[in-house]
């Protein structure tokens, strides 16, 4: 017999996977509900970075990531939800609304990718010299495709040099932003903390040499001169539109990605800069020819030393009673 609600329960499971989702700078922009027998995932416009992300894409991204854990969850649990985007005209903060579907047991690709959710974090150190195989990369390419996303993953000195430029531009202007410094500060944590970049995940500081740019949380060195990785895998993520659906889209996408990653063994970070400044976005489209749609996220793939995920938000601290 079809269950026709959720329960508190069921919320419960939902959301200690939800949030081990990614988020720009691990501000965790979400909150979650039970609303007539639906989960609903709302932004929570508290935790918004009014300088690195005006427009809110950013936190659509982190939401649509946490959504895609939640569903994971769901399914694992055998109650598998079909979800509708933005549902409520007049309630902009409410990203999804999840309804419960028929039951059914978790397929292989699902187990897999769920059992990813606690070991996935970013890793910002430099990646070992050891290539990925291109049996790993179709996997990641076909995980943005059963999403209906795009990932380019680019090949060769100039596509990975050209994009380094753009990122590299688009980190001069945020850096020249007002208040864009001290924003970055308020998230970096020097103590145990349940949100924010811990200085220990931050990476090395960026040096002028090199290739990519990194954001200023680590405060660890490196011998002067010596390149960060002078020959990464990188790839971008793209959807077909750009609407606020859309990116929400996007950020389901990019944790399937990442979740395919971690569970075959691979290193990733993401690198948000070119997405962030709008010209240096639009160049970026620009210089794949379209062949990503519109770009949503930059990625960095490799293999390198395991690190740690980020603290989290207890799962009580950012569920909404009705």
């Amino acid at each position: 017999m079809l269950t026709t609600t959720y329960t508190a329960a069921d919320l419960r499971t939902a959301v200690a996977a939800a949030v081990r989702a990614p988020s720009m700078h691990n501000t965790q922009p979400w909150r979650f509900r039970l609303r007539d027998g639906a989960i609903e995932l709302l932004v929570d416009p508290a935790r918004r970075l009014p300088v690195g992300d005006p427009t809110g894409w950013a936190a659509r991204i982190g939401c649509g990531a946490a959504l895609f854990n939640l569903r994971l969850a769901l399914a694992v649990a055998g109650r598998p939800g079909t979800v509708r985007l933005r549902p409520y005209p007049a309630e902009p903060l409410v990203v999804a609304r999840v309804v419960p579907g028929p039951p059914r047991p978790a397929t292989a690709t699902e187990q897999a990718l769920f059992a990813a959710v606690p070991r996935r974090h970013s890793n910002r150190a430099p990646f070992w010299p050891v290539p990925v195989s291109p049996r790993q990369r179709w996997k990641l390419v076909e995980a943005a495709r059963a999403q209906d996303a795009r990932l380019e993953l680019l090949v060769g000195a100039a596509p990975v040099g050209a994009l380094a430029e753009i990122a590299h531009s688009a980190n001069r202007v945020l850096a020249s932003a007002p208040g864009y410094a001290a924003e970055v500060l308020s998230w970096t944590r020097h103590a145990d903390a349940d949100d924010g970049v811990p200085v220990g995940s931050g990476g090395p500081a960026t040096e002028p040499q090199d290739l990519l740019p990194g954001r200023p949380f680590g405060v660890k060195t490196r011998a002067p001169g010596r390149d960060f990785e002078p020959e990464p895998v990188v790839a971008v993520l793209g959807s077909p539109r750009d609407t606020a659906a859309d990116q929400i889209a996007a950020g389901e996408a990019l944790q399937r990605v990442l979740l395919t990653a971690t569970d075959a063994g691979l290193a990733v970070s993401m690198l948000s800069q070119p997405i962030e400044v709008p010209g240096a976005r639009e160049q970026l489209r620009l210089a794949l020819g379209g062949r990503v749609g519109v770009p949503q996220m930059v990625l960095r793939v490799g293999y390198g030393q395991p690190g740690w995920p980020t603290p989290r938000r207890r799962p009580d601290e950012v569920v909404d009673e009705r």
